[in-house]
């Protein structure tokens, strides 16, 4: 710990993506520390989230101590089975137990009252300005979650305590009153309501002056500021007024290869006389196949019958022949007839590996790596001889006939066919299938474009996120969603493969963070020189 960085709590922290971008800003420059800022609390409600926050602080502890990562990377590299940690490494994992804590806010009082001690304590081993980071739980504000509600006779806005646990933040906010805030939600939020009314405007009017909200008489203001446009909002400016899409953040503008557009409020302290600068959109623009190629291209598994490549293959081949066989008869899309053909007549098919926890990054079946330089330093490790949580999963039959044929639509066509696009052979048996309500519920990401926004419900099934590689006929492995999520590649994401999912589905992109970091560095540095 250095006195000189920022002290940083996160709060609904996930894996750690707003960790990881505050944490990585400063590596690797002119800067004398590690890193500008140090994350000094992060809590974490579920388990497997918090075990990957540990050890993803644990080892950026080696980093800061300047101890050797030789046992750490031989555990990562599957090279031995125990990690063996000396006494020195003993203290740095007791730290980060100290660090990301194992915590669901708002259901103990008294428990809640202890983590806000604790956060306290560690405070008081810094002599700079807090930040405090986070974004309380989404489903109750996600389009598709309240789409889900509205299905659900029994459900009642008013008693879903999801929607009020920006308050737990609220909370934490008013008790260690950080100089600057960053609060993170899905875009949803804007137009969520309870009791008829717009939520969005009342947590504008609470996080500007939070000691209010909770009914103290004293406390710090802040004014919330939009990283993208000039719209700052204010104590007594009118929060019906606000335009919310002025605080959406899409993330695609900033280099990151996803459409992930999230509403991300910076809240600077009142008596802070500073501007902060805009998010620089990026001039290029970062596609699915810019991000994924180098990674080992696999098969999935076999969901039924027996899984093995052999099986694979054969299902593979027979669900070829039926979609040209089908497509035939339809007289229908005659270039997708051609491709499937051309891709029966091949055999790159056999041999493709199902891949796993650590998977081997073989030259010979690994696509030509496309990452952009600067983006090189950021994802690649040269101390990691595996490529982690790349494992497919798998599928029925079914499905794999319906992914080689959109994923083949795709690369021909250059976007993913909605169901009215379906021919009639490869409709599944969904109800709501022609309601119009589903029309892309199976989606192909397509090469050259940024993928659709990356969400948790990829841990159900892969239909939205299938590869656009026609020959691996599969949906996209945890590696390659941490991968347009911008996690580098030595983030190690623990628990089973479903709960791996979740994680980076419910993430923000850490290099999107850094970006935050920047401009929130930016405005602490220029109140130190004042």
């Amino acid at each position: 710990m250095c006195k000189k960085q920022y002290p940083v709590i996160d709060l609904f922290a996930g894996p750690g993506g707003l960790s990881e971008g505050f944490s990585s800003f400063g590596l690797g420059g002119k800067s004398k520390y590690p890193s500008l800022f140090s994350v000094v609390v992060s809590v974490e409600k579920e388990k497997t989230a918090h075990a990957t926050l540990m050890l993803r602080s644990y080892y950026r502890g080696l980093i800061v101590k300047g101890l050797s990562l030789t046992n750490y990377y031989a555990w990562l590299n599957g090279e031995s089975e125990t990690y063996k940690k000396t006494v020195q490494e003993d203290e740095v994992w007791n730290e980060a137990k100290s660090h990301a804590l194992l915590h669901e806010l708002g259901v103990d009082l008294e428990a809640d009252e202890e983590l806000e001690n604790h956060i306290l304590a560690k405070l008081k081993g810094f002599d700079r300005s807090s930040v405090l980071i986070g974004g309380p739980p989404c489903q109750a504000y996600s389009l598709v979650g309240r789409a889900r509600n509205k299905g659900n006779s029994s459900y009642s806005a008013e008693e879903d305590h999801r929607h009020f646990l920006y308050r737990e933040y609220l909370k934490i906010l008013y008790r260690t009153e950080p100089s600057i805030f960053v609060m993170e939600n899905v875009k949803g939020i804007l137009s969520s309501k309870v009791n008829g009314e717009r939520i969005f405007p009342s947590i504008l009017k609470d996080l500007v002056a939070p000691h209010e909200a909770l009914g103290k008489e004293f406390g710090k203001k802040y004014v919330i500021y939009s990283l993208v446009t000039n719209r700052r909002f204010r104590y007594g400016d009118d929060p019906a007024s606000v335009e919310g899409t002025d605080f959406l953040i899409r993330s695609e503008h900033y280099g990151i290869p996803q459409k992930r557009h999230r509403v991300i409020l910076l809240g600077i302290e009142e008596s802070i006389d500073v501007i902060p600068d805009k998010l620089r959109a990026s001039t290029t623009t970062i596609n699915v196949r810019d991000v994924t190629s180098g990674l080992p291209p696999l098969r999935s598994r076999l969901s039924k019958g027996g899984d093995s490549s052999e099986n694979w293959v054969k299902i593979i081949q027979e669900v070829s022949q039926e979609l040209i066989d089908d497509l035939k008869k339809s007289e229908q899309l005659p270039e997708l007839v051609g491709e499937v053909k051309r891709l029966l007549n091949q055999d790159k098919r056999i041999g493709l590996d199902d891949g796993g926890l650590r998977v081997e990054p073989s030259i010979l079946n690994s696509e030509e790596q496309l990452l952009p330089v600067y983006l090189e330093s950021w994802y690649q490790d040269n101390c990691l001889n595996k490529v982690l949580n790349h494992e497919s999963r798998g599928h029925i039959k079914e499905d794999l006939k319906r992914y080689l044929f959109i994923a083949t639509y795709g690369q021909i066509y250059g976007i993913s066919p909605k169901a009215s696009e379906f021919p009639s052979f490869l409709a599944p048996e969904h109800k709501s299938w022609h309601s119009g309500k589903f029309a892309d519920r199976f989606r192909v990401q397509l090469s050259n474009s940024p993928s659709a926004t990356m969400t948790s419900h990829i841990s159900k099934d892969g239909h939205y996120f299938i590869h656009p590689d026609p020959a691996q006929c599969r949906s996209l492995t945890v590696r390659e969603a941490a991968r347009l999520q911008t996690f580098p590649d030595n983030y190690f994401f623990m628990g089973p493969r479903t709960q791996q999912y979740v994680q980076v589905g419910n993430a923000v992109p850490p290099l999107l963070a850094r970006q935050i970091a920047q401009v929130v560095h930016g405005v602490l540095e220029k109140v130190g020189e004042e």
